[in-house]
């Protein structure tokens, strides 16, 4: 069995470094063997940074995944530097750069490599290449090197993420829901033996609309007027899925949420996982 952690999209300097000091913590005391996160709002809500990247890293992270954010002007630096191990959504047109996913393996467990996805919806969102095609396309290129293969679908609708989420169960082992930063409760083993989510969450300040302050987001929708977003501040939780998965099949065996602040974090270390 091996047991992946992905964190929710982090949001800000206040939820990549809640997410750094915890990593550690995490992976210890629940026995995670690989980490994904999605950093895509890390440098103040929108994109990554070198730096921002490199501090995951060095706290546990293995891969890290993005979205519609990561083409900010910092955060191609990243994804065109292969060492940072960050993604962009696969579907974008293949001239793009950066890659659309990875197979690595993890320090504690390093004869599994695990294939990670990363896609974006076109509900609401720009109309690039459609993620169900491409999705099976990259299966089928992967699945002869390993059978853990985990997807971040970035993407605004839900029945879009629930739609993808069918339509690969059975051929990956994790489809989980990113960029609406609102955790869902439908977590859950999807027939065939996929783990689903539709949204994760979000890392970074819950005392805020999105993660955003939130008088500035309520004046936007008053006044209709192109306000300029601040982050919030307060209230810092991490968001998260715990996922256990037959490394010889590929099959996920049990998701499990994770939603915590600094004063819960007592009580995840006491679960029995």
């Amino acid at each position: 069995m091996i047991r992946i952690l992905f964190v929710g999209d982090i949001v800000g300097h206040e939820g990549l470094n809640f997410c750094a000091d915890y990593l550690p913590l995490l992976k210890r005391d629940i026995n995670v063997d690989f980490c994904i996160v999605n950093g895509e709002n890390s440098d103040a809500g929108k994109g990554i940074t070198k730096k921002q990247a490199q501090k995951l890293l060095s706290s546990g992270v293995d891969v890290i995944t993005g979205g519609n954010h990561i083409w900010q002007k910092n955060s191609i630096d990243v994804i065109e530097d292969s060492s940072l191990r960050t993604l962009r959504p696969a579907n974008y047109p293949f001239d793009k750069p950066g890659k659309g996913y990875i197979i690595h393996s993890s320090d504690s467990k390093p004869a599994n490599k695990v294939a990670v996805i990363n896609l974006q919806g076109r509900s609401f969102l720009p109309p690039i290449d459609c993620p169900f095609q491409k999705s099976i396309e990259l299966v089928d290129e992967i699945k002869n090197e390993t059978p853990i293969i985990f997807v971040d679908f970035h993407a605004e609708a839900s029945a879009e993420k629930q739609a993808l989420g069918w339509h690969l169960d059975g051929k990956v082992s994790a489809l989980v829901g990113t960029h609406t930063h609102v955790q869902t409760a439908d977590e859950r083993i999807l027939h065939k033996g996929t783990a689903y989510i539709t949204d994760v969450g979000m890392t970074g300040p819950f005392d805020s609309v999105i993660g955003m302050d939130i008088g500035t987001a309520v004046q936007r929708f008053k006044t209709q007027l192109p306000k300029y977003f601040k982050l919030a501040t307060r209230n810092i939780r991490l968001n998260g899925v715990v996922i256990s998965i037959n490394e010889n099949t590929g099959k996920a065996q049990k998701i499990t949420r994770l939603n915590f602040s600094k004063e819960d974090y007592g009580f995840i270390k006491n679960t029995q996982w």
